[in-house]
């Protein structure tokens, strides 16, 4: 991305991007057909199923798993620029979110302010390379914002391709709170939990500055592995283990 086109505003930006995808000839990211960004099969697997799971001591809530069409499509839409499949994703992460929501009302003894949403900042190469947070994308095609609360420490490895000690390690921290983020409640939204270290990270973060963290909405979760008696991997079924990741209403959860 250019940096003229950097410098719009991101409401005219989403629309320009929204805009080229409908002049230009387009595929569907999951499948390959012609036509439609997202086509009806492929729409029908990103039907959100919102589900509890942890990894490690990091709870939290995921939609979607992320195997067959969702990866396909989300790996497109990080990572190919597709942004055009936005629009097929948000409802995924919208419903994640409500649903940390209604466990966070139904937990709560009594009244309590409503809690912000927060993203893992994205590193400085990838807001140049993507020129847009996918995070933060999905959840205003949903209507919602993100606080900025949270900010990097320093440069990373990229979490992909490292194992769990690894992920741990390189997370460590990598992130620190905004000293605004003291005293607020606060739901973390991410994309992706393949073991939690990212998602573990942030919420240190934000509980060493003062924020109390009342759940994690995940738009996905990475099947889990584990090892077998001859100690290759294998999938536990629907089951995951803890995360990684490759801000217009008010920033508050409804």
């Amino acid at each position: 991305m250019t940096p003229a086109a950097r410098a719009l505003p991101t409401p005219l930006l989403d629309a320009l991007r929204d805009a080229a995808a409908v002049l230009l000839p387009v595929r569907c990211a999951g499948c390959g057909a012609g036509g439609r960004p997202v086509c009806a099969a492929c729409a029908g697997a990103l039907r959100p199923e919102p589900v509890e799971d942890a990894r490690g001591d990091l709870r939290f809530t995921a939609a979607l798993e992320y195997d067959g069409v969702v990866r396909a499509v989300l790996g497109a839409y990080k990572d190919g620029g597709r942004t055009d499949a936005a629009a097929a994703l948000a409802p995924a992460l919208g419903a994640a979110v409500a649903a940390v929501a209604a466990l966070a009302r139904a937990a709560a003894p009594g009244p309590a302010p409503r809690p912000v949403l927060v993203v893992v900042p994205s590193s400085a190469r990838a807001r140049r390379e993507r020129g847009y947070h996918p995070v933060g994308l999905l959840l205003r095609h949903s209507g919602l914002r993100a606080e900025r609360l949270l900010a990097r420490t320093g440069a990373r490895a990229d979490q992909a391709g490292l194992g769990l000690e690894e992920r741990a390690r390189n997370a460590a921290g990598a992130l620190r709170a905004l000293p605004r983020a003291r005293g607020r409640a606060v739901v973390l939204v991410d994309d992706i939990v393949t073991t939690g270290a990212t998602a573990r990270e942030a919420v240190r973060a934000l509980e060493a500055g003062g924020a109390r963290v009342t759940g994690v909405a995940a738009l996905a979760r990475t099947p889990r592995r584990t090892a077998s008696r001859h100690g290759h991997p294998h999938r536990l079924g629907a089951i995951a283990d803890p995360d990684d990741p490759r801000t217009e209403r008010s920033g508050k959860i409804p």
